[in-house]
């Protein structure tokens, strides 16, 4: 079997999730608030199997976010997550909330603005990546299921009714910088179809008539390593990972198992229909924001038609699933990382005025657990920093090292940068602060 599972995510601090007292209420259609009087999940519908696990253990969420009344959905979306979990291990509670609400979101594509992404990475194969799209398959809106498939063919079969595209082994695509160079089309229709009204222009027939295509879909793609950084920041992430022991799931049989699933997609298809017209028109507050807001809010939607305890797992999901990403962009080697790590260079020389173009690739190439000493053959070079650099508006500029003038950085050109891109690390105050 080739389900997985994943770490647990970090910590859920962030500076977008609003203190104690002011979490955002449920944007609800009409009534106040009560507490779900539901407490047991009808039994899985898949003969020869095991009976529905009891209704999720909720989770330590913000209190002042309080039930609401549970409808149809709520109870839907229950059994949903039960199936998913029968054939599955999934990160976390968060992830496997996460991943039952983007299912449901899928069947009222029409009434969304963004259509999420959702990446299904691990660190190598065997983690249940594909296992997890096998369910995606038979349960989400409309599937079009794609491996290694060209970018004309994906945009030709979005249609104005869009469906949900799979697209596994995603690693075949961008695992590596001249794989993802040479499908750099692909990626542009996976970012355009984040949006509505994002069109592909091609020309058609004989005549050449240009022709618009639509890319607007949800998608969930799944492969080994991360995605381009474009995909990921408009993806709920689910990072898997193999298997512990003692983890059990059930073997996944399309004959036996298939027909449950697609009771269940027909079962939120009905569920979702009548609610077409009144989504659009719901817009909740959100406990982050920007572009992380849009590829959530669908899903908080959802949870906020279903009632119950879903308001309050779906923002807990999405804290918590935001907040870990925000903090492994630390780890990689793009996005952030390089300012983190001269943020740290100039805190170790205590806040030093300027420091030179070679102490500073010295320091980065010297560390034995960052990425740059692997840039070409002699590691980062002061052409590759310049060029990372200039990206966030930062040159360098002639520095006085001792009686020596050389090229260099001054502390004062990060100061913006490290405030917007990585304002955890060595947060700026007054010099006697930083250094101390």
């Amino acid at each position: 079997m080739n389900e997985g599972t994943a770490s647990s995510p970090g910590p859920a601090a962030s500076s977008s999730i609003p203190p104690a007292g002011i979490w955002p209420t449920v944007a609800q259609p009409g009534g106040g608030h009560r507490p779900s009087q539901i407490d047991v999940a009808p039994p899985l519908p898949a003969p020869g199997q095991a009976p529905a696990p009891d209704r999720p253990q909720e989770p330590a969420g913000p209190p002042e976010i309080p039930d609401a009344p549970p409808t149809e959905g709520d109870e839907l979306l229950v059994r949903l997550r039960a199936l998913i979990a029968r054939f599955v291990v999934l990160p976390s509670e968060e992830a496997l909330d996460a991943t039952t609400l983007w299912v449901a979101a899928s069947h009222l594509q029409g009434a969304w603005q963004h259509a999420p992404r959702l990446a299904v990475v691990g660190p190598a194969k065997r983690c249940g990546k594909s296992r997890l799209l096998d369910v995606l398959a038979e349960t989400v809106h409309s599937p079009v299921l794609t491996v290694n498939s060209t970018p004309a063919a994906v945009f030709r079969s979005i249609t104005e009714e869009p469906p949900t595209l799979l697209v596994d082994e995603a690693d075949t695509i961008f695992g590596s910088p001249k794989m993802a160079e040479k499908n750099e089309e692909m990626r542009g229709l996976l970012n355009a179809g984040h949006q509505r009204d994002r069109y592909v222009l091609r020309v058609v027939g004989n005549d050449h008539t240009p022709h618009r295509f639509h890319t607007f879909a949800m998608a969930a793609i799944a492969g080994i390593g991360d995605l381009p950084d474009t995909i990921m920041d408009r993806s709920i992430v689910i990072r898997m990972r193999r298997r512990a022991e003692g983890e059990r799931v059930s073997p996944y049989r399309t004959k036996r198992d298939s027909p449950a699933l697609r009771a269940m997609r027909t079962e939120l298809a009905r569920w979702t229909k009548p609610l077409a017209d009144q989504a659009p028109h719901l817009e909740p507050q959100m406990p982050v924001e920007d572009r992380a807001a849009d590829t959530w809010e669908p899903l908080v939607i959802i949870a906020d038609l279903a009632g119950g305890t879903w308001p309050r797992r779906a923002r807990q999901a999405c804290t918590r699933l935001v907040t870990t990403e925000a903090q492994s962009e630390e780890d990689q080697p793009s996005n952030a990382r390089i300012l983190a790590d001269i943020r740290r260079i100039f805190h170790a020389k205590a806040e030093q005025e300027h420091l030179s173009t070679d102490e500073i690739l010295f320091a980065l190439n010297s560390d034995p657990e960052a990425p740059w000493a692997e840039y070409g053959r002699g590691g980062l070079t002061p052409r590759g920093l310049g060029a990372m650099l200039r990206e966030y508006g930062i040159s360098s500029g002639n520095v006085r090292v001792g009686d020596i003038q050389r090229k260099g950085y001054t502390h004062t050109k990060f100061a913006d940068a490290w405030k917007r891109y990585c304002p955890a690390v060595h947060p700026l105050g007054r010099p006697e602060t930083d250094a101390s």
